[in-house]
C-alpha cells in the first residue's frame, strides 16, 4: 500500500467514525436538533477538517495543504447558499422539525455519493481534455457575473422545480408526512411522502449547486486528493451549519455577492494559465478568505443600519 492509497484510508476511516460518533452520540433519531447542540456539530467538522489539514501538512507538504483548506472554504462557504434554498424546502412542504435532522442526514448522504460520481467523472474527463479547465473557467466567470447582480431575495416556487415536477410525473405522491416515512399506504395504495420527496430535492439541489462547486476546486486544484476530501468534508458539515444558520440566514444578504467575486477571481485564474501564468496557491486561499469574510462583515454592519 502506498502513501496516496494509505491518505485514502485513513480518511474513510476518519469520516466512518465521525459519522458514528455524530449520529450516535450528538444525535438521536426524531430528536430536535437546538441551537446549542448546532454549534457543538458545527465545531465537531469544522475542527475535523481542520485536523486533516494538520494530516495534510505533516504527510504531504505545505502546497497540497494549503490546496486543500482553499478548496474546503470555497466549499463551506458555497454550501451557506445552500441552506437559503434548504430552509425553502422544508418551509414549502411543511416538515415538522423532528424530522429535519433525519431527512438532512440522508439528503446529504445522497449528495456525498453523486457528488464522487461527478467528480471521478470530472477528474477522468480533465486529465483527458486538459482544456476542459478553460471552458470551467469561463463557466465561473460567467456565472460569478450572474451571481453577482442576481436579485437574491426572490422567492423560488418549488411547484416549478423541475425535479420535484419529474417526482410528480412517476411516483403517485401524497402531502402526508406519513410519520416521518417515505412511503405509506392510502386508500388502499402505496403511495410516497413529502418527507421522500424533501430528501430527493435536497440531494437534487446540491447537485446543481455543484455544477459550480467542483469547477471551482479544479481552479484551486487538480489534486484528486484535494477535490475529494474538501467537497466530502463541506458537505458532511452541511447539516450541523444548517441547525446553525437557519435562523440568521437573512443576516448574511451580502454574503452571495463575496462567493460571486471568489468565483470571478478563479474562473479567471483558470483562464490566465493559457497565457502560461500560474498564480501561487496562497493567494486563492487570500482571496477567498478576504471576500468571505468581507461579505460576512459587510452584511452585519448594513444590518446594524
Amino acid at each position: 500500500m502506498d502513501a496516496s492509497q494509505t491518505t485514502y484510508l485513513i480518511f474513510g476511516l476518519v469520516l466512518l467514525i465521525a459519522l458514528v460518533f455524530d449520529l450516535g452520540l450528538l444525535s438521536k433519531k426524531g430528536q430536535t436538533v437546538s441551537f446549542r447542540m448546532a454549534i457543538y456539530q458545527t465545531i465537531f467538522w469544522v475542527t475535523l477538517a481542520l485536523a486533516f489539514f494538520g494530516f495534510l501538512l505533516y504527510e504531504k507538504g505545505q502546497s497540497t495543504a494549503i490546496e486543500y483548506i482553499s478548496a474546503y472554504l470555497m466549499e463551506w462557504s458555497l454550501s451557506i447558499d445552500n441552506i437559503f434554498v434548504f430552509i425553502l424546502i422544508f418551509s414549502f412542504f411543511s416538515v415538522k422539525e423532528q424530522y429535519y435532522g433525519r431527512v438532512l442526514l440522508i439528503g446529504i448522504l445522497i449528495a456525498v455519493l453523486l457528488r464522487i460520481i461527478f467528480i471521478t467523472i470530472g477528474v477522468a474527463l480533465v486529465t483527458r481534455f486538459s482544456w476542459l479547465l478553460y471552458i470551467f473557467g469561463g463557466i465561473l466567470v460567467y456565472t460569478g457575473i450572474a451571481m453577482f447582480f442576481a436579485k437574491h431575495g426572490e422567492q423560488t416556487d418549488l411547484e416549478k422545480n423541475a425535479a420535484y415536477k419529474l417526482l410528480k410525473r412517476f411516483f403517485p405522491m401524497t402531502s402526508s408526512d406519513g410519520g416521518g416515512k417515505f412511503r405509506i399506504v392510502e386508500n388502499g395504495k402505496k403511495v410516497y411522502t413529502n418527507i421522500f420527496a424533501v430528501v430527493i430535492l435536497l440531494a437534487s439541489t446540491d447537485i446543481v449547486f455543484a455544477l459550480d462547486s467542483i469547477p471551482a476546486v479544479f481552479g484551486i486544484s487538480q489534486d484528486k486528493l484535494v477535490i475529494y476530501t474538501s467537497n466530502i468534508f463541506a458537505v458532511l458539515g452541511l447539516r450541523s451549519l444548517f441547525f446553525l444558520l437557519q435562523g440568521a440566514v437573512n443576516r448574511f444578504k451580502y454574503l452571495p455577492q463575496g462567493i460571486a467575486v471568489v468565483l470571478i477571481f478563479i474562473g479567471l485564474k483558470m483562464l490566465v494559465e493559457i497565457f502560461n501564468i500560474h498564480l501561487p496557491v496562497y493567494v486563492s486561499l487570500l482571496v477567498i478568505v478576504a471576500c468571505i469574510g468581507t461579505s460576512m462583515l459587510y452584511s452585519f454592519y448594513r444590518q446594524k443600519e
